[in-house]
């Protein structure tokens, strides 16, 4: 099958490409709102893009043409954020905060979650998350109807038991992430895996 995504398929870009370039790993960010409340959500168009600088880059999309969603708009008003990752334990509590509530509530709350207070940054990080990448805004590009949010990582979190304290290698019985398949509600585990040493 072949698809011409700038011409008759381009209506078909999102189911394609979401459901095909898999696993993803989810950005679960955290922001704050004018008045101050915690913005928590979730985005698998997310990675890590750079370490020289350490940089990390996530897409949010538009709540409806032109009109960003909470966490972008919380973005470029404070120039901060907080990138949460996700695994098992939390993945039910990610879902949910996916769900649009009213202005004025946060999903921290919906979902029966806990916060901490950043060293570097104003949004808090969500305590139960197994890493969190504290982050300042490098820059928010407008392509077209997509929107590009690049982001300096100032600090990381890890819960303990996840790095090896001498060798800084993940210890891959103690880290379960969770990433993002076909959309629109698919997810993987990551407990199958396997290794190839380089040639």
């Amino acid at each position: 099958m072949e698809f011409d995504l700038t011409g008759e398929h381009s209506k078909y870009s999102y189911k394609l490409l979401a459901g095909l370039v898999v696993p993803r790993p989810i950005a679960w960010v955290t922001t704050l709102d004018e008045t101050g409340i915690v913005n928590a959500a979730p985005f698998s168009f997310f990675n890590v893009l750079g370490t020289r600088p350490p940089i990390v880059g996530f897409a949010p999309g538009d709540r409806a043409p032109g009109i960003p969603k909470d966490t972008a708009r919380n973005i470029r008003r404070t120039g901060e954020f907080v990138v949460n990752l996700v695994d098992e334990s939390t993945a039910g509590p990610m879902n949910m905060t996916s769900a649009a509530i009213p202005a004025g509530e946060s999903e921290i709350s919906l979902a029966g979650l806990n916060t901490t207070e950043s060293l570097s940054v104003g949004p808090p990080r969500i305590s139960e998350a197994p890493v969190a990448i504290e982050c300042k805004e490098w820059a928010t590009m407008e392509i077209g109807r997509n929107r590009l949010v690049i982001g300096l990582v100032q600090r990381l979190f890890v819960r303990d038991g996840i790095l090896d304290p001498e060798t800084l290698l993940v210890d891959t019985d103690n880290y379960e992430p969770v990433g993002r398949m076909e959309v629109p509600a698919g997810y993987c585990r990551t407990t199958d895996r396997f290794t190839m040493e380089r040639p």
